[in-house]
């Protein structure tokens, strides 16, 4: 009877399985894809004036781009550090807000 049963399932028993996988792909990894080409392009348009916060939570000003890394000048004390692009979490620069 046993045998039966995982029988009748039929061609539909390897859809069953396929559902959840196509699910999983549309849910976690599509967004996933659309976040990460969001922040390669943030990191792409980077330009020295620009206000940045790192992934450590330092928060200051591009002084300098270079290829792979750049110099944050931070308030008050004016410090300069240097980090890669990829410890950049966010542009915090200020724009304008449109009115509509």
């Amino acid at each position: 009877m046993a045998l039966l049963a995982a029988g009748s399932l039929g061609s539909y028993g390897s859809l069953i399985y396929l559902v959840p996988i196509v699910a999983l792909y549309f849910l976690m990894i599509v967004p996933n894809q659309r976040k990460q080409k969001a922040w390669n392009q943030m990191l792409s348009a980077i330009k020295a004036g620009d206000k940045v916060t790192t992934n450590a939570g330092i928060k200051g000003t591009i002084v300098q781009v270079k290829d792979d890394s750049l110099i944050i000048r931070t308030s008050p004390d004016g410090i300069k550090l240097e980090f890669v692009k990829s410890a950049i979490a966010a542009v915090t620069t200020d724009e304008p807000v449109e009115k509509k």
